[in-house]
């Protein structure tokens, strides 16, 4: 019998393993083929606003990611996406956009667009600046009456009562007190624009002071104006504002929507100094491309927006402040009054 020498043995494994190798390079690329056949459109909604709809799709992709040229990125799982470019003037973009398939390998494409956009100044459409003592402005607000925990095990009543909302000095005072109603051991009040005023995007500024009493849950917010037919979280949710007083300079903006509601918001924080003792600015700017919030003119949460999500119709205001709750927390055991002061609400557009 002949005997194959060492060299000859050495080659023979090599072939084996370098057959093994492809085959199972093969059965893997079976298995999680790579994203082919990426196309991408681009649509520059000519009215000068800088609005581009983004629409990408390919063979075997989970997610889409986007890098607009300028900077700014952001993820997609079904490829399509609004954005909206902000410099002035007309400038040329090249968009590159991979396609992500399950094990991670990308293929990319890059598209080029050309933007104009026209000068961002806005003007003051609907305000209230809160100028007159007395009761709320009943031409600009209503008020959401009632208590049994909201949904959220608060503790407070809302009332229309002036004593839990009223003007005085130039400014809003959202009243709670300890003073039991039907069971719920305080009082408050919750204004609504409702079947009044409610917008589709614009730029929202609220000056405020808020509350720094254990237990008190003040927010700055807005829900879809559909929300009768169609209930939260579908309606959609923007809080431009909440705050709590185991954080009082912690500053909540977030979110609400089908797939990412309550605790599964989606949402950032940021910190401020002196939030119950100085105005600060609360602000939302919302378009078909973005929402973004900010305190005092600094940016802290952005989110894209797209038509697979619920903010692009008409929503309403709410000013309120809550106590206790699955937000507020454990109210002090001496709490007996506290408010939050709102110096002006301006939409701009």
């Amino acid at each position: 019998m002949k005997t194959l020498n060492s060299k000859t043995m050495m080659l023979i494994l090599s072939i084996f393993l370098f057959l093994t190798s492809c085959k199972k390079d093969d059965a893997n690329t079976t298995t999680n083929p790579l994203p082919s056949n990426l196309m991408v459109y681009a649509n520059v909604v000519l009215d000068s606003t800088g609005i581009v709809s983004f629409t990408a799709s390919a063979d075997n992709a989970v997610n889409y990611q986007y890098n607009f040229g300028n900077g700014d990125t952001a993820n997609v799982r079904n490829g399509a996406v609004n954005y909206q470019y902000a410099t002035t003037g007309t400038n040329v973009y090249n968009v590159v956009v991979s396609a992500i398939g399950s094990t991670g390998l990308t293929v990319q494409k890059t598209v080029q667009v050309a933007v104009t956009v026209k000068s961002s100044s806005k003007s003051l459409v609907w305000s209230d600046e809160f100028n007159v003592d007395g009761a709320p402005d009943s031409s600009k607000w209503g008020y959401d009456i009632g208590g049994g925990g909201w949904g959220n095990g608060e503790l407070e009543y809302y009332t229309n009562s002036r004593s839990n909302s009223s003007v005085q000095n130039g400014y809003l005072k959202i009243t709670a007190l300890k003073q039991s109603i039907s069971g719920n051991a305080y009082t408050s009040a919750r204004l609504i624009s409702k079947n009044k005023f409610a917008t589709t995007y614009g730029k929202v500024d609220v000056r405020a002071k808020l509350p720094s009493s254990a237990g008190t849950w003040p927010a700055i917010w807005m829900l879809g104006s559909n929300l009768d037919v169609t209930p939260w979280p579908a309606c959609g949710e923007i809080d431009i504002m909440e705050q709590k007083a185991s954080e009082l300079n912690k500053i909540y903006g977030t979110i609400h929507y089908p797939g990412h509601s309550g605790g599964n918001a989606v949402g950032t924080t940021t910190v401020i100094a002196n939030a119950t003792t100085d105005f600060h600015i609360y602000s939302l700017d919302w378009s078909p491309a973005f929402i973004k919030i900010y305190v005092d003119n600094q940016l802290y949460f952005s989110f894209a927006n797209s038509t697979s999500v619920p903010f692009n119709h008409d929503f309403f205001f709410i000013l309120n402040l809550a106590m206790g709750g699955t937000f507020g927390g454990n109210v002090d055991a001496n709490f007996t009054t506290d408010a939050m002061l709102v110096d002006y609400v301006r939409l701009y557009k």
